[in-house]
Parts: C-alpha cells; sequence; structure tokens
C-alpha cells in the first residue's frame, strides 16, 4: 500500500477469507451440491454466489445488498453477481429449503475434512524437515542454539 491509496484493500479482512475459500474449493463444493437446486438456467455460479454471500456476511453485512462491499474490490472478489441475481438465485434456492440446506451441510462437511486433512499433511510434512534439520546438526527457526 502506499500514501497515494493504491493498492488500498477496504475489507482486509476479506483476503484471508477468500483465500480459505480459493484454497478449501468452497465455491467449487457449493457450485456442486447447490448448482443442480438452482438449476440449469443460471449464468452466475451459485455456488460463487454463496460464497460472495457468506463473504459479505463475514465482513459485516446482514442484508443480501451487502454483496455490494465485494463488488467493489473486483480484484479481491472477482466477479459478483448484480443484486438482483443474488435475490433470484435466494428465492429460487428458498423454494426447496430443507433439501438446500443439506448440501451446504454435505458441501462444508466434505471441505472441512479436506481442509483439515491437508492441515495435518502439511503439519507431519514440517516436523519432518524439522527433524531432518536437527539430525543433520542445524538449528530449527526459531531456536538458534539448536534443539535439545
Amino acid at each position: 500500500m502506499s500514501a497515494d491509496g493504491r493498492g488500498l484493500v477496504s475489507q482486509a479482512g476479506a483476503v484471508p477469507l477468500r483465500e480459505t475459500m480459493r484454497v478449501t474449493g468452497l465455491g467449487r463444493g457449493l457450485s456442486r451440491r447447490a448448482g443442480p437446486v438452482a438449476g440449469a438456467a443460471a449464468v452466475h455460479d451459485p455456488g460463487k454466489i454463496v460464497a460472495d454471500l457468506a463473504a459479505a456476511m463475514a465482513l459485516g453485512g446482514d442484508c443480501l445488498a451487502d454483496i455490494a462491499v465485494l463488488r467493489e474490490q473486483p480484484a479481491l472478489a472477482g466477479l459478483v453477481a448484480s443484486d438482483p441475481v443474488v435475490s433470484r438465485l435466494v428465492s429460487t434456492l428458498a423454494q426447496d429449503g430443507p433439501r438446500v440446506l443439506k448440501a451446504i451441510r454435505a458441501a462444508r462437511a466434505a471441505l472441512r475434512e479436506r481442509a483439515w486433512r491437508e492441515t495435518v499433511a502439511l503439519a507431519c510434512e514440517l516436523l519432518a524437515w524439522m527433524q531432518m534439520l536437527v539430525l543433520a546438526g542445524m538449528p530449527a527457526a526459531g531456536n538458534p542454539g539448536g534443539c535439545a
């Protein structure tokens, strides 16, 4: 960021949230699960719209129109559906509420399981590297004197 305002992200908390959504595949998972409920005629990806709504709510939004906060940051959120499109999707999904909630919960559970599995794998890989450094006699990061 610079003093002239270039590079400014007014909703900086959205950056880690969007990255988590991207890495875990939340939008793709929601598209697979909720997309069929939304119908084949959808132009905008229903999973991305639902993920964008979740991000808007996490950033303090309390109504559908608050998705505009993401629309104002295209470098962060990409193409964000218009208010009428969001409203139509929510109305369509609401017509089959129990099935949609089941689909969203299934997507969330699958993605949570994947995220934990990848976190554990990464932690195990990091531990193996640290053990290798210690065995090689190199000090571990954060422990300049080496490990005891």
